[in-house]
């Protein structure tokens, strides 16, 4: 049986991300294929656990190594209990957020070295990677009021509550890859509608994978 696709959404918050998964698992639902959709940190229940130690504003400090390495506790979790074992059964993952999340946030955002995180990469994933990245670039201002928007009354998570300077540094980062990696990394204008932003995706989908 053929291996299956792999494909990542990346994007600050606000980008649509959730959405568009959505969108993109009926169309390739629709064309017959078998999609599983996941998202990082969590996925699985072990992985969604470590998931709330990232996010949940707490009284103790979580450092950014600490956070690093809660982040590579759930994708190892992630990917041997959920990714790993689908893509064997050929079908195709859809992902919100994987590696290069890491290395605009906790890199980039948090200033841990490219070094620890490579480190982790390479333990963990074991050469795994996506085939397609789909990068819903927003500027930081719009991703954070569409952001503010949708939670509404409840409480921020610990990203949430960065400043504006943060989120500048994750989404240069962001492009920085995308510029260095542009046969996997696929950039999405996301300040467009919903429809032309789908209708985008569906295009580069279809050029990865003709």
């Amino acid at each position: 049986m053929a291996r299956g696709r792999f494909i990542t959404l990346e994007g600050l918050e606000g980008s649509g991300k959730s959405t568009q998964i959505g969108l993109l698992k009926e169309r390739l639902a629709g064309e017959g294929l078998r999609v599983v959709v996941t998202r990082e940190p969590g996925g699985t229940p072990l992985a969604e656990r470590l998931r709330e130690i990232v996010l949940r504003a707490g009284n103790e400090a979580l450092s950014p190594v600490s956070e690093l390495l809660v982040m590579y506790a759930a994708r190892s979790v992630h990917l041997d209990s959920l990714v790993r074992p689908a893509l064997e059964r050929g079908d195709w993952v859809l992902c919100d957020r994987f590696t290069d999340a890491t290395y605009a946030y906790q890199g980039a955002g948090r200033g841990v070295a490219d070094e620890a995180i490579q480190a982790l990469e390479k333990i963990v994933q074991r050469g795994l990677r996506p085939d397609l990245t789909l990068l819903l670039d927003i500027p930081v201002d719009v991703g954070l009021h569409r952001a503010h928007e949708r939670r509404g009354a409840a409480a921020a998570d610990r990203f949430e509550q960065e400043g504006r300077e943060f989120f500048e540094r994750v989404r240069a980062r962001f492009l920085e890859i995308a510029r260095a990696e542009p046969r996997r990394v696929r950039v999405i204008d996301a300040q467009r509608s919903v429809e032309e932003v789908a209708a985008a995706i569906a295009a580069e989908v279809g050029r990865a994978f003709k």
